[in-house]
């Protein structure tokens, strides 16, 4: 098989994905984005692993290896990007990336150490409840 028909195919699936990551506004599909880019990264190794080890005499197939360290690398991220997902979306109630964004704390809601309007709402509504 020629060299061409995988670092092709890879080129979609990456390009693919790359669309998915620039144009999807659901973390998760950001996500599965982001492994089908890997996924033809993977592709992309082992097509030239094969393709240069019939030059060689003694082949080390490096590219074989590296792809299951990306496996390995890509598993851990998906465990750990759908935990964050997850917790995100318990605390917001969405996982919409754009609304995520637009619901972030700015610099000015966090009160300053010179900001006294908030220790003197504190003390009028402890008063008024004893």
């Amino acid at each position: 098989m020629h060299l061409a028909y995988p670092a092709v195919l890879s080129a979609l699936l990456f390009c693919t994905g790359l669309y998915g990551v620039l144009a999807r506004r659901n973390a998760i599909l950001v996500l599965m984005s982001v492994e089908l880019m890997l996924n033809a990264v993977n592709l992309n190794l082992v097509a030239f692993d094969v393709w240069l080890s019939k030059a060689a005499v003694e082949t080390l197939h490096s590219g074989q290896a590296l792809t299951l360290f990306t496996i390995a690398i890509a598993a851990a991220e998906i465990g750990i990007g759908l935990a964050i997902v997850l917790a995100v979306y318990r605390n917001r109630g969405t996982s919409d990336i754009d609304r995520l964004r637009d619901s972030a704390e700015g610099p000015d809601d966090d009160p300053g150490p010179g900001d006294a309007a908030p220790a003197a709402q504190d003390t009028e509504k402890a008063e008024a409840t004893t």
